[in-house]
């Protein structure tokens, strides 16, 4: 199984990017997938969840209201249109699947498959 994100970059506050993670390897359906980020120096922090084939996302609450997760079923991709970004967004952003349900409280420890990560940098 292998994750690989794209769309990282450097933008400026305010500004917005669209993070995809295509999967090869696994189908992913009906598991949930997600968003994490890790900032220098402070822990790995989900960002944003959501089930394959199904309608359920779930965002933490630093980002709801400015990023939206979406899942493309047929592609195994899921993206992160962020928008109204900030400095705090910063980080390097990992795509998880394959989690046998979708709790924002699980954590990280239930996903099995990761991706290397893309850095996304706001100033």
């Amino acid at each position: 199984v292998q994750l690989v994100e794209s769309g990282g970059g450097s933008v400026r506050t305010g500004g917005s990017l669209r993070l995809s993670c295509a999967a090869s390897g696994y189908t992913g359906s009906n598991s949930c997938w997600g968003w994490f980020r890790q900032a220098p120096g402070k822990e790995r922090e989900w960002v944003a969840l959501v089930r394959m084939g199904g309608v359920y996302t779930d965002y933490a609450a630093s980002v709801k209201g400015r990023f939206t997760i979406s899942a493309h079923n047929t592609n195994n991709t899921v993206f992160l249109q962020m928008g109204s970004l900030k400095p705090e967004d910063t980080g390097t952003y990992y795509c998880a699947a394959g989690a046998p349900y979708c709790a924002a409280g699980a954590g990280a420890r239930i996903f099995p498959y990761w991706g290397q990560g893309t850095q996304v940098t706001v100033s």
